[in-house]
């Protein structure tokens, strides 16, 4: 089993700053990336950012230059600085991992349960 373990979510004001941590834990051999998703009522999952292993990055443009995504190896963790929060960052954000549970398996990609974040005006 692989599990991805999400916090750090809340209510802020708009122009504060949340930090979001997310772990994987479980039967994991390797992790080839790991990257936030948020879903607005009413609206699709979309990507927010991601980094690879080796650190490799993207982000949505409605976040590049307010949002910094950054990655711990060792830890299996991958946390999410949001800047500069604005009333349209409100959503559930979901953490994901794509990733391998032995050599000899296939990539998987998983999901964490979602953690709201609520920026008011």
């Amino acid at each position: 089993q692989v599990q991805l373990v999400e916090s750090g979510g809340g209510l802020v004001q708009a122009g504060g700053s949340l930090r979001l941590s997310c772990a994987a834990s479980g039967s994991i051999f390797s992790i080839n990336a790991m990257g936030w998703y948020r879903q607005a009522p009413g609206k699709q999952r979309v990507l927010v950012a991601r980094i690879t292993s080796g650190g490799s990055t993207n982000y949505a443009d409605s976040v590049k230059g307010r949002f910094t995504i950054s990655r711990d190896n060792a830890k299996n963790t991958v946390y999410l600085q949001m800047n500069s929060l604005k009333p349209e960052d409100t959503a559930v954000y979901y953490c994901n991992a794509v990733l391998r549970r032995a050599l000899s398996d296939y990539t998987g990609e998983y999901w964490g349960q979602g953690t709201q974040v609520t920026v008011s005006s």
